[in-house]
């Protein structure tokens, strides 16, 4: 059976950990529509251009090229960008990026195009809403500002990446404020998905609630909850 499932919800609620794992248990292609964004403002900080200049990010549509590649690998423009795209100077810059119509409409094209004839889970923001708004199963996943901030602060450290707690939080609710009042496609929770607070779980414990819900779903069960 085919099927596709979006995950949704903001910044550092551990969507991609989760969907990653998700993948591997059930076999299906991971697509983190994240790094797409990610890899379009390191293009575009790497050129000099403001990414809080629409008009400029939205000028360079066409020499922008992006793939995901098998083990997560993220190209832009044939450079290997996996690493340097989670840097907090494109974290912090992201957000206006992926706020841009012209952009996100190039960027969904390309990601309804990877879900069209496979079994996908597709993390981001609007996933449930604008990407695949037909999803066989939709999550919302959340947690409180100060547990998303220290679980990317704890993934900072981890890569190395220097930064403070505070700066941390600062910066996850500065894209929270961005993500939810963009004007198109804005960070909510589609009525029809299945909010999953994440603020006390394990990441396994996330993982056996979504894959409980999708073995519902096959077997025609309800999984509205």
């Amino acid at each position: 059976m085919k099927v596709s499932i979006a995950i949704d919800g903001p910044a550092a609620a551990g969507k991609s950990t989760v969907a990653k794992i998700v993948a591997k248990r059930l076999n299906i292609t991971y697509i983190d529509t994240g790094a797409m964004y990610r890899a379009y403002t390191w293009y575009c900080l790497e050129n000099g251009i403001n990414c809080q200049d629409e008009a400029a990010c939205v000028a360079v549509i066409d020499k922008v090229h992006i793939e995901l590649l098998e083990n997560e690998v993220v190209l832009c423009n044939g450079t290997d960008v996996t690493e340097v795209i989670r840097e907090p100077y494109v974290s912090s810059q992201v957000s206006y990026i992926a706020s841009y119509k012209d952009i996100r409409l190039a960027l969904v094209d390309l990601q309804r195009e990877m879900a069209r004839n496979k079994s996908v889970i597709m993390d981001g923001r609007d996933i449930g809403t604008y990407v695949l708004p037909d999803a066989d199963i939709k999550i919302y996943q959340i947690a409180s500002v100060e547990e998303r901030a220290t679980r990317r602060y704890d993934e900072n450290v981890q890569k190395g990446i220097d930064c403070t707690l505070e700066s941390v939080e600062e910066d996850v609710r500065k894209r929270d404020y961005i993500d939810s009042h963009r004007d198109f496609a804005p960070l909510k929770p589609a009525p029809d998905s299945i909010l999953i607070d994440t603020s006390f779980m394990s990441v396994e414990e996330v993982v056996n609630t979504i894959i409980d819900i999708v073995n519902k779903k096959v077997k025609g069960e309800s999984v509205n909850e």
